[in-house]
């Protein structure tokens, strides 16, 4: 029996694509008519004489009416020098989190990709090539000096991003690209362009449309992807794919094992990118959480009670079990909307052309909430499901968001977040599963109550004579003084406010409690400060903490 999963976050690696061709037509000219004989010759010659003599007159007196001139038609700029002149090259220094030392920034790490001018004007790319960008120079195709950039939207999760120009004149002489209406139909011609490795100068190349198909981007987000045959390089992500004048797609990455297996992001992610940006915020598109199996099964649709006639995809885990939730185990989703679902869990989104269900998701999303049908207990019903942009997890995704941190004398405390699970490694994660740590057994759990983290010291204790004697490991906080900590905040507000001679911190994950002096860690705090060149105590959103 086939096992279909709902959203579980995954990683998509990331590289690009890019080109397109548009061809102009000369407008046939036109031979005037000979005269007939002899005497039409004769006469058109005196007419010609006349012409001349009238035309001295009138210039030495009164000017002659002038007819108005024909409106001449603007002569048509090459198409594909449009298209190569709006694609541009970004050369970006980055600084990514150190989750173990939040304080700071990783190293500056340098990188480029491509980039493609659209109305605003602004420059559409990939999130990834500008992911925590501290600086992003913008290279047209024309040359110059490159021109300052700055990220004004990013979408991590479907791997697109705005960059504009700190001066948009800079950007006065491109035609800004339009996107494409529909989907790109399988066996299309696209061209790709981009500044991939290899090379300084804009490279084109050509490909079909293999593929097309609803599948999981980054960061648990899910979208339709288009997949291509043309070759791609490092270099060529955030580049366009152009059929007919427009763009077609935007490159976001390739298989690596694989020879000229690339990826588009189609327009009509963009658009809905685009749409959601508008405001400055952008939320994401709405999904549903729930785990599926698919109906094809006999067995199982006997089961079930399903007429022959009934088809749909099983619900085997709802996502939350409070009894408000609309759907249950077993349900039968059989259509999303007015759209019937397949046995598999398909729908119809075009002649020829079947994605899974969860593609019209955002489309009928109305409200937080999408009409399903269901077959339950022999009988078909209309439910609203919930559907939000992010999954709900205890232990988040912070996607471009850096951690929170604050220091209390020789500790370090975060909030556990996947990208500090992920960056301990397999040692660390292995030291979190012989400890039993909360971390690993509720990784992908939705919190028990509003605001609920998971506080962790991040890093081993700075070096201080108070820290004299105690383990130099990681570990969840469970309480201070006996108060649960709920979050950071909540960690850091119970510390400021305390007047108890002295601070037992209980851990979750080990035996050993860390207690210290208030009045000596208060001291330390400061003393390790300046001992280690750290400028804050904590992280911009918690600082207020510290500063009333």
């Amino acid at each position: 029996m086939k096992l279909l999963r709902g959203c579980r976050w995954s990683l998509v690696l990331s590289l690009a694509l890019l080109p397109s061709l548009l061809h102009g037509q000369e407008p046939a000219s036109e031979t005037p008519e000979s005269p007939a004989s002899l005497e039409g010759a004769v006469e058109a010659v005196k007419a010609a004489a006349e012409a001349v003599v009238d035309e001295a007159v009138n210039s030495a007196g009164e000017p002659a009416a002038e007819e108005p001139a024909a409106e001449q038609p603007a002569a048509e700029p090459d198409a594909d020098a449009a298209i190569e002149a709006a694609v541009v090259k970004l050369n970006v220094t980055s600084r990514a989190p150190d989750f173990f030392r939040p304080w700071t920034k990783a190293s500056p790490a340098k990188s480029s990709g491509s980039g493609v001018v659209i109305a605003g004007p602004r420059i559409l790319t990939n999130a990834h090539v500008v992911l925590h960008a501290s600086e992003v120079l913008v290279q047209l195709r024309q040359g110059g000096d490159q021109l300052r950039g700055k990220v004004t939207a990013i979408a991590p999760g479907i791997d697109l991003a705005l960059v504009e120009l700190v001066d948009p004149a800079g950007l006065g002489g491109i035609t800004p690209l339009s996107l494409a209406t529909d989907l790109p139909k399988l066996k299309s011609h696209i061209s790709v362009y981009g500044y991939p490795q290899g090379g300084d100068d804009l490279s084109v190349t050509d490909g079909i449309v293999s593929r097309i198909e609803y599948a999981s981007y980054n960061y648990g987000a899910w979208g339709t992807r288009v997949q291509v045959d043309a070759a791609l390089n490092p270099g060529n992500s955030g580049g366009p794919a152009i059929q007919d004048g427009k763009i077609a797609g935007l490159v976001f990455s390739k298989i690596q094992e694989a020879d000229n297996i690339g990826y588009l992001i189609p327009p009509e992610e963009i658009e809905s990118f685009l749409k959601d940006a508008a405001d400055g915020q952008y939320d994401g598109n709405p999904q549903m959480y729930d785990e599926y199996q698919t109906a094809e099964n006999e067995a199982l649709r006997t089961f079930l009670k399903m007429p022959s006639e009934v088809t749909g995809i099983v619900v085997t885990e709802p996502y939350r079990d409070a009894d408000d939730y609309p759907l249950e185990p077993w349900d039968v989703i059989t259509h999303i909307g007015p759209h019937a679902i397949d046995n598999q869990g398909y729908v119809e989104v075009r002649e020829g052309l079947r994605l899974r269900f969860q593609y019209y998701i955002p489309r009928l999303a109305n409200d937080g909430k999408v009409e399903l049908t269901v077959f339950r207990d022999g009988k078909s019903q209309v439910v609203q499901v919930p559907v939000s942009p992010d999954r709900d997890y205890l232990v988040p995704i912070l996607k471009d968001r850096y951690p929170e941190y604050f220091i209390y004398g020789p500790m370090v405390f975060e909030a556990a977040s996947q990208e500090y699970v992920r960056g301990l490694g397999a040692n660390g994660s292995g030291m979190l599963l012989w400890l039993n740590s909360p971390i690993l057994e509720r990784l992908y759990d939705p919190p028990a109550e509003p605001g609920e983290e998971l506080v962790v010291i991040a890093t081993r204790l700075f070096p201080h004579t108070i820290a004299k004697g105690y383990d130099n490991r990681l570990g969840v906080v469970k309480s201070v003084n006996g108060v649960a900590v709920k979050n950071l905040r909540h960690l850091g507000e119970l510390l400021r406010d305390s007047t108890d001679e002295f601070l037992r911190f209980e851990m979750d994950d080990r035996n050993e409690s860390l207690v210290f002096r208030r009045s000596e860690i208060e001291a330390a705090t400061e003393e390790i400060l300046t001992d280690e060149g750290i400028r804050y105590q904590a992280s911009e959103k918690l600082r207020d903490i510290w500063e009333d």
